[in-house]
């Protein structure tokens, strides 16, 4: 006789054993890729082999390997122990589930840390507004990312690099075979992810590999920055097999065979050590092209799509703001050399009054602030429905410690796991107000993943993006405003646009102070 308290589901991969856990049915620590180890490191994923009788799926699976996290983030919690045979992913699924909307949840963490089992990420009260939820691990730093001129000798299509990218698009193929057997909908699947997670959600929409595998997007805190290209120097970025034969050097490697026999961890603990950054790599193929050429060109998945950003973004991520100078007329003789005729503009949404604050906004705005609203005008001139937030909501433990509406802050609200935050994250205070935005954000996320229109109860209308430019603002409660902070969009643009004429120089976190001199 079956325990009503381990619900088992038979699905094409083979049947699993969860638990019923507050009316809902929860899978762990489910392989849906075989263990890239030994020579499979630095391969593309191969599905994992379907299996017969049941599989436990009562515990979350590993995380992948992953560097320390920097001391006192407020990000870190203990996340167990870490390794290569990481591919899983975990589900949580109403318990009379049929044809449900499935929301796909990508962890950020600078694709360099994080997993599916964060605590923040705990998929019980989305999924209780009727959704299947979907968190997914993927290959991480140089295990996920490294490309190298042996590994493009090593595939059939001479490209490298990637993988972690690779593992999200099987992860999605594996959900499309299978998550009707646990009450989903393959053909109404969102793809969602915050930060790193955001970045791999454009990658996502932007290759050719991950076409028709989800039918909506959500991109928070996205960052759409210059990419390496695979062979060549592009826009300022040294060709990402150069970087990999560097980093090889560096790590005093003869090469990936010898690499391919390092441990794991000590493999990405002295990548990280050596200051390799994990990006996309535009390989023709994955990527054909740079996100703004592809997003330009109409190229990405003509998908609906919810954006935004968060007000504070740097406040928790100050190591990327540029210096503060010594005065304000040095700062204002700064902007006028880097910025020329664009100064003005320049230094009217970022005056020198501030020059702290300024620098903070400057960053956020160029990072967060215009991909956000360039999503939202691709997706919207695609025919799209999109939907623009802009979260600037603070409470007494973030504002007392200058972290007001920071990055990440919206996940507790939107996951409604205050209550699940890691240890050193500031606590919001357990109040009527905080629930109800809370509540708010968990029926616009929700009803979006459902229908591509986010809509809450006791909550206003949120506005598509379309000739308004409008967006929903989450202060103390929701409330729709149309053009937020009017001409950031047109100056990052504009100033995006001539790095990119230009061909040699980078568009990311130099801006401001940082910029170099605008031709």
């Amino acid at each position: 006789m079956s325990d009503p308290a381990c619900p088992t589901v038979t699905a094409p991969a083979g049947s699993l054993e969860g638990r019923l856990e507050d009316g809902l049915k929860v899978f762990r620590g489910i392989p849906f890729a075989a263990p890239p180890v030994g020579e499979r490191r630095w391969q593309p994923p191969a599905p994992f082999p379907d299996w017969q009788g049941p599989r436990p799926a009562h515990e979350f699976g590993a995380a992948c390997p992953q560097p320390p996290r920097r001391p006192g983030s407020i990000y870190a919690e203990d996340l167990g122990q870490t390794s290569e045979d990481c591919l899983t992913l975990n589900i949580w699924a109403p318990e009379k589930a049929e044809n449900a909307p499935v929301f796909v949840w990508l962890h950020g963490g600078t694709l360099t840390w994080g997993a599916g089992k964060e605590s923040l990420y705990h998929g019980h009260r989305l999924a209780a507004q009727g959704l299947i939820v979907v968190m997914v691990n993927y290959r991480l730093g140089v295990l996920g990312y490294l490309a190298h001129p042996e590994l493009s000798g090593e595939s059939p299509d001479g490209i490298s690099g990637n993988y972690g990218l690779l593992d999200q698009i099987e992860a999605l193929k594996w959900v499309r075979r299978n998550i009707a057997a646990f009450g989903g909908d393959p053909e109404n699947v969102t793809v969602a992810g915050e930060s790193a997670g955001a970045l791999s959600v454009m990658y996502l929409m932007a290759s050719p590999s991950a076409r028709g595998l989800f039918a909506r997007a959500i991109a928070q805190s996205a960052y759409m920055i210059s990419t390496p290209a695979l062979k060549e120097p592009q826009h300022g970025e040294r060709a990402a097999e150069d970087i990999g034969a560097s980093l090889t050097r560096t790590l005093g490697a003869s090469g990936i065979a010898e690499l391919r026999e390092w441990d794991a961890q000590s493999l990405v603990d002295a990548a990280a050590e050596a200051g390799y950054l994990p990006l996309g790599t535009v390989d023709g193929q994955t990527l054909p092209r740079q996100l703004v050429d592809i997003f330009d060109e109409g190229e990405q998945a003509q998908v609906p799509i919810l954006t935004g950003f968060n007000s504070g973004e740097l406040k928790t991520l100050r190591f990327l703001a540029p210096p503060v100078p010594e005065s304000p007329a040095t700062y204002e003789q700064m902007i006028r050399e880097r910025y020329g005729d664009l100064a003005d503009e320049f230094l009217r949404l970022y005056p020198a009054t501030d020059m702290s604050e300024s620098g903070y906004h400057t960053v956020r705005d160029a990072l967060y602030g215009w991909t956000s609203q360039r999503l939202a005008r691709a997706q919207t001139k695609a025919g799209q429905p999109s939907y623009l937030y802009f979260f600037d909501h603070g409470y007494p433990q973030a504002d007392e410690r200058d972290m007001h509406a920071f990055h990440a802050c919206e996940l507790p609200y939107m996951f409604g796991t205050a209550d699940r935050t890691p240890p050193l994250w500031p606590k919001a205070p357990d109040t009527p107000e905080e629930k109800a935005l809370s509540d708010a954000m968990l029926g616009y996320w929700s009803s979006f993943a459902r229908n591509g229109a986010p809509a809450a109860d006791n909550a206003p209308g949120w506005p598509a993006y379309g000739d308004a430019h409008a967006c929903m603002t989450f202060t103390g409660s929701p409330e729709p405003k149309e053009d937020l902070f009017p001409g950031m969009f047109e100056l990052h643009e504009e100033m995006v646009s001539r790095r990119r004429q230009s061909g040699q120089v980078q568009w990311n976190w130099n801006a401001g102070t940082a910029a170099p001199v605008l031709d």
